[in-house]
Order: C-alpha cells, then structure tokens, then sequence
C-alpha cells in the first residue's frame, strides 16, 4: 500500500500545469461552450485568452463575465466577430457594439444583479446548487423563478453557475497554479477559478513553487488546471480623467 501511494504522488507531481502560450492552452475550447470570463469592466480581463479564441474562431459562446469589456478590447473583440451566442452579465458598460446586439435581438443577454452575478459563481465552485435572494425579488430578474417567505420577507431562488472552462487572469502565479492578484484586478477572477471545469490562468509573471508567500495566496492550485505567463497587456484605462491645466 505504501508503494501504491508513493507512486500516485510522484506521478501527480511529474504531471505539469504550465503552458507555452494561450493558443496551447486553450486549443479544447469547442463551438458551444460556456466560459466563465474574469473581469471588471477593463481590469483583470485575461487578454491573452481572449485573443487567442479570437483567431481560433470558436463560435455559439455563452460567456459568463461582469461585463464585455469595450468595442476592441475584451470580450467585446469577440462580440464584432459573432462568437458569442449569449452573455450572462450584470451590465452592458462602455460597449457600444453589446448595447446594438442586445437591442436587436442578435444577442441573447441575460442581465443578473452583480452580487448575486459573484453569488451565483461562487456558489457554483463551492458546491451550493442555488440560495435565496432578497435581491430582485418583485422585478423582470425573479420572472420564472421559484420564490418564498422566509422570516415575513420574499426572496428569490437563484441556481448556481458553472462553466466548461473558467479563464482567469493573475498577477503572479507559480508552476503548481497558486495565484496571488493584485489590487481590484481580483474582481471575479477568485470565485470563477473555483467554478470552471476546466481553469485556465495567465499571469504576468509566472515563478517556481516556494516563491510565493502562501500567506498572500488567494487562489491555491488545486483549483488551476492549466497556467500560462501572458505578454503584451495593455492595462486599458476605461474612462480616464486628468486635471484640467
């Protein structure tokens, strides 16, 4: 029993995390999935990712994310080539181009509070298969959804959310996918990594196991199956205002 053992770890060891490119690590993504996104508005969006399923020309997308970043940027690149079939999100934001699919009925969009949009994520990776929230409750978001007192107040029963593949930007992570982000790039990028079949992670720098304080770790590895170092991030200013002269 103990050579048994011994060799399931030495084998789980042997098994690498780490990616080339995001052209690599994303080369399953098929027509038809659903992928969870992480994001908010242009921070912590994964861009290598994005661009990569750009060229690949995947097609009929449900894409789970807070947002869809803006015209050319984010997940908005993919919606000027019709990958996307639909959007789960909590708002339309800057992107003219999901504004003009959404009010011609090109895109099938549908429009979740953004706590219970984080909720419904994190519940998906914790297991929870759906909560009560006062959130909506009397409003078009609890249209078709069970619904009970609880205490003399009404609330909405909300199913969880999970993805075939989760696609996470980083600050820094290392080759075992323990991931630390930096600043409000954490956004929706913790819980998504925890609800996604499949995680894939870019980060911009990527180091060797120990490097990393575990005490700043918000994301451990077992929930990273796939890890890559990203190049060439633009850290988009979405709405940038300077001091008049």
């Amino acid at each position: 029993m103990t050579y048994v053992f011994l060799y399931f770890v030495v084998n789980i060891q042997n098994m690498s995390k780490v990616y080339k490119n995001a052209e690599e690590a994303t080369h399953d993504i098929q027509d038809n999935m659903t992928l969870m996104l992480g994001g908010f508005g242009l921070c912590g969006i994964p861009e290598n990712c994005i661009s990569a399923l750009v060229k690949k020309g995947v097609k009929g997308l449900t894409c789970i994310s807070n947002n869809a970043g803006v015209d050319d940027f984010g997940i908005g690149l993919m919606l000027q080539t019709r990958q996307v079939k639909k959007m789960i999100s909590s708002y339309v934001g800057e992107n003219a181009e999901f504004e003009r699919q959404l009010l011609s009925g090109e895109l099938e969009v549908t429009l979740t509070p953004q706590g219970t949009l984080a909720e419904k994520i994190r519940a998906g990776g914790a297991g929870i298969p759906a909560f009560y929230t006062a959130t909506g409750y009397g409003t078009e978001v609890a249209e078709g959804k069970e619904t009970r007192q609880i205490d003399g107040r009404w609330y909405v029963l909300e199913p969880a959310l999970h993805a075939d593949f989760a696609l996470v930007k980083a600050w820094k992570g290392d080759t075992m996918g323990n991931l630390i982000f930096k600043g409000t790039a954490r956004n929706f990028n913790p819980m998504m990594a925890m609800a996604g079949k499949v995680t894939i992670v870019e980060v911009e720098e990527l180091v060797e196991p120990g490097e990393l304080d575990p005490n700043f770790v918000h994301t451990p590895g077992i929930f990273v199956q796939r890890i890559f170092q990203g190049v060439n991030y633009e850290k988009r200013i979405e709405q940038r205002t300077v001091r008049e002269a």
